[in-house]
């Protein structure tokens, strides 16, 4: 990890993030459950329910860091989503006064469309994948004089992503690992900027979009295929350059999970717990379902359930 990066996402920097957004987050509860009520074997289960944050996912975190550090101009802010990241900054700027115009590919849900003109967001529909929406952005920033707001490769992002692993560390101190979905990789970043080691970490990807796995054997991002049921939130093509050094420095590995998985992860979680996850919500607890990460039998496993924005589960 680069001295610069380093310096400017630690736990001291995320810990004064947190206390900046605080106010206007929820703190997500944490449920610690038997894991064999979902058929494992290890010492304890901890799921934290970060889809119970406004707008339904972690991405809030991020959207408030990026607003309360930066000065908006006229044109307000801009973004480019899968649907979640685009939610959190139409809330955002809805909870802050400010005008937001969020570009979202046709992959998006029709959920999370639904959510972000529901906070007054201009939404602009465009192009089948992320990259395309992230596109029109970038058009639309440098016409419009809108503050662009990236949804993980961005400090801002990261700090806020970070303070879910404040939070988890918190409420769930002596668990051994933690397992995180990676899309653009700044939820598992910026946790892993938080735990810097002390708590082994694994990132959790759809086989049919492994863009962490591709970048760890690469040693730099490197475009990766962008499909499968999670695409709306776990499938831009490439992870972030700033998310990159601090998984190399602190993620153990990365576990790929097939789409049948994240399907099956989000039945058990409704039957098991009547918790609604979205498929990339689910990701993280499909690997320990369908064997992708083996817990040993002494082992207690963190869990983030990072979002819920869906219609139902299959």
């Amino acid at each position: 990890m680069t001295p610069t990066l380093a310096s400017t996402l630690n736990r001291d920097s995320i810990s004064r993030a947190y206390a900046l957004i605080r106010p206007h987050i929820r703190r997500t509860p944490t449920v610690e459950v038997d894991p064999a009520d979902f058929g494992l074997r290890a010492a304890g289960l901890v799921l934290k329910l970060e889809l119970l944050q406004h707008t339904g996912s972690f991405k809030t975190r991020g959207a408030f860091t990026n607003l309360l550090t930066h000065e908006i101009p006229a044109a307000g802010v801009v973004a480019a989503s899968g649907g979640n990241h685009g939610a959190a900054v139409a809330f955002t700027a809805m909870k802050l006064g400010k005008p937001a115009t969020i570009f979202v590919p046709t992959v998006s849900s029709p959920a999370k469309m639904e959510r972000i003109r529901g906070y007054g967001a201009n939404l602009v529909v465009t192009g089948d994948r992320y990259d395309n929406a992230l596109s029109a952005s970038r058009e639309w920033a440098a016409t419009s004089g809108a503050l662009p707001i990236h949804a993980y490769d961005q400090i801002e992002t990261l700090l806020g992503q970070g303070t879910v692993g404040l939070e988890f560390e918190e409420q769930a101190p002596t668990i051994d690992t933690l397992l995180v979905a990676v899309g653009g990789g700044g939820l598992i970043g910026g946790i892993a900027g938080w735990y810097a080691g002390r708590t082994r970490i694994i990132g959790v990807e759809p086989e049919a979009a492994p863009t962490l796995a591709r970048a760890l054997a690469a040693g730099y991002p490197i475009d990766s295929p962008a499909g499968g049921i999670a695409a709306d939130s776990l499938a831009p093509k490439r992870v972030g350059e700033l998310m990159l050094p601090l998984a190399q420095a602190f993620v153990e590995r990365v576990a790929l999970v097939p789409d049948q998985a994240i399907v099956d992860a989000q039945q058990s979680l409704w039957r098991t717990l009547r918790v609604m996850a979205e498929p990339g919500g689910a990701a993280a607890l499909a690997a320990l379902l369908c064997g992708a990460y083996v817990p040993k039998p002494d082992e207690r496993v963190g869990v983030l359930v990072c979002g819920g924005n869906t219609t139902g589960v299959a």
